[in-house]
């Protein structure tokens, strides 16, 4: 009998979550289904999933279930759509078109640098990819960085959901502009738009950071290389992350504004594109020098973006980079949890842009029309005010403060908001003096600039943490010798990775990226050995 009964209540307590879950239609159940790719977590899947379907049902009296597709961050999915693509157009090239396949076609069909002087063959299979209607089963694409949709759209893979011809009023510069601060909010020929802003910043620990003996709140990335820090900050892989490396190129971007301002006022007379120049060169360097203090702070380089926040929230890191959203989740939920402000957020001023995570319809859609209405309901003021209203609220989320910044500019401006903001003090077209974001300085080396911060931080961090402990260790004259032997990025300066770097990333041979990464991962560890024979007084100063 006791058996029994034991049986039983474990039996009740796995079905309750499973009997007190809001219904909801399943995909086999509802009239029409949408397949989402994402990075977004669970708390915007079930609003955006719950909204939608309300939404479209009021318009068209039919249900929708959402289908969501979960592989990782942007970076994974990036490559989940490349190798699916792939798939699909070899079957369509070989068995609809009769074609053989072959390297040169794989290589080309989804090369947008497929020029009219490129073999025949090449410019065949990357028009015929263009005039096809492939696909991979998945719909729309929603969530990530700029730069990933960017690629998607240059690859053919992401196609013109014509919103703007239907809803023209959108695309003023007074509702959704074309780009802001510098950064670009949609594309030209309508394959992706921004739906919400993202800045980046610190979430730290107010506990952890007075137990380090850090008495202030951080408000500049430049906190984040304090030495008191040593093995308290989380920080996640730029390889693996698009944010994150979004993130970092926003440190590196600041310090190429902050040169360049300095130049211009020891310099009145000089030309100007000269100053920008050598202002883009220094900038880089003292970007990375920040970056790679930063990391020899760390405490570890995860996979995920998520993890950082959580783990500064639960106190086993003192302070972390992440992006703005992250941040103010965990804020309030510790604040919901136990009424406590230990956590708290900065987007250092002058230190982030505010760029967009996008969203798009992929190429073969199986159901185009059901995902042209899911980017148009993201983008209603209905969608919209899911990213920042309060829980409970009329127009806002059902469960979930998510905790964003709309993209609409109309958003800021409704009579009622205000009251009903879960942020309303946050106005991001209205910051004073914002970081303009230059494509120009970085966006060209962004995949290299991830990697070169990877092989820096990460795959040498044993021996960057071990030299930046003996450094702070060393008497004044030691320290200085043994930073300037750790700071030494001369290997990878802004002309080395326009020279050598990017080209053998072009490349995109594997074995080719592997033997780069080997080679400045041993600069870097012979650097920081060094560093730390200086300054254990082991090698001359």
């Amino acid at each position: 009998m006791n058996r029994f009964a034991l049986l039983l209540a474990l039996g009740v307590i796995v079905a309750l979550p499973f009997a007190l879950r809001p219904s909801r239609p399943a995909p086999g159940s509802a009239d029409d289904t949408l397949v989402v790719i994402t990075p977004h977590n669970e708390a915007i899947r079930h609003e955006y999933g719950r909204g939608f379907a309300a939404w479209y049902r009021e318009r068209t009296g039919r249900t929708v279930a959402i289908d969501w597709r979960i592989v990782g961050g942007t970076s994974e999915i990036a490559r989940f759509l490349e190798g699916e693509y792939a798939s699909a157009f070899e079957q369509h090239w070989t068995r609809r078109l009769g074609r053989p396949w072959s390297v040169e076609v794989q290589a080309a069909f989804a090369n947008s640098r497929v020029a009219a002087e490129a073999p025949a063959l090449a410019r065949e299979a990357r028009a015929a990819f263009l005039a096809s209607s492939v696909g991979c089963g998945i719909d729309v694409f929603f969530g990530g960085g700029t730069y990933d949709f960017e690629r998607q759209a240059q690859a053919g893979r992401l196609v013109d959901a014509g919103l703007a011809a239907r809803r023209p009023e959108w695309f003023r510069d007074d509702a959704i502009p074309s780009a802001f601060a510098g950064e670009s909010f949609r594309d030209p020929q309508g394959r992706w738009i921004g739906t919400v802003l993202s800045s980046y910043g610190m979430i730290f620990n107010r506990d952890s950071l007075r137990r380090l003996g850090f008495d202030r709140t951080p408000t500049q990335w430049e906190d984040m290389a304090d030495p008191r820090l040593a093995g308290e900050v989380a920080l996640a892989d730029p390889t693996k992350s698009g944010s994150v490396a979004k993130a970092f190129e926003n440190i590196i971007q600041q310090q190429m504004q902050r040169r360049l301002t300095t130049l211009r006022r020891e310099r009145p007379g000089a030309e100007a594109a000269a100053l920008e120049a050598q202002a883009v060169r220094e900038g880089w360097s003292l970007g990375l020098q920040l970056l790679q203090r930063i990391g020899a702070n760390a405490r570890y380089f995860t996979d995920t973006s998520q993890k950082p926040p959580i783990d500064v929230a639960a106190g086993n890191c003192a302070i972390g980079l992440c992006i703005d959203f992250y941040g103010r989740q965990q804020e309030e939920a510790v604040r919901r949890r136990d009424r406590s402000d230990r956590v708290g957020y900065i987007s250092p001023p002058g230190g982030s842009t505010a760029s967009v995570d996008p969203i798009g319809l992929l190429r073969g859609a199986p159901h185009v029309e059901v995902g042209r209405l899911f980017i148009e309901y993201t983008l209603s003021l209905e969608g919209q005010r899911l990213w920042n209203y309060r829980p409970g609220v009329p127009g806002g989320p059902e469960r979930f403060a998510l905790r964003r910044l709309p993209v609409r500019k109309e958003f800021y401006v409704e009579p009622e908001g205000a009251r009903r903001r879960s942020d309303p003090e946050d106005a991001p077209y209205a910051i004073a003096e914002p970081l303009v974001y230059r494509d120009a300085w970085t966006g060209r080396i962004f995949r290299e600039m991830s990697l070169v911060i990877r092989v820096m931080c990460q795959d040498t961090h044993v021996e960057l943490r071990r030299a930046w402990r003996a450094l702070q260790e060393a008497p004044a004259p030691r320290r200085e010798a043994a930073l300037a032997a750790l700071q030494d990025v001369s290997r990878v300066a802004y002309d080395q990775i326009l020279a050598d770097v990017r080209p053998r990333l072009a490349a995109r041979n594997k074995v080719e990226e592997v033997r780069l990464a080997a080679e400045l991962a041993a600069f870097f560890r012979a650097n920081y050995l060094r560093a730390e024979r200086i300054a254990r007084g082991q090698d001359p100063v």
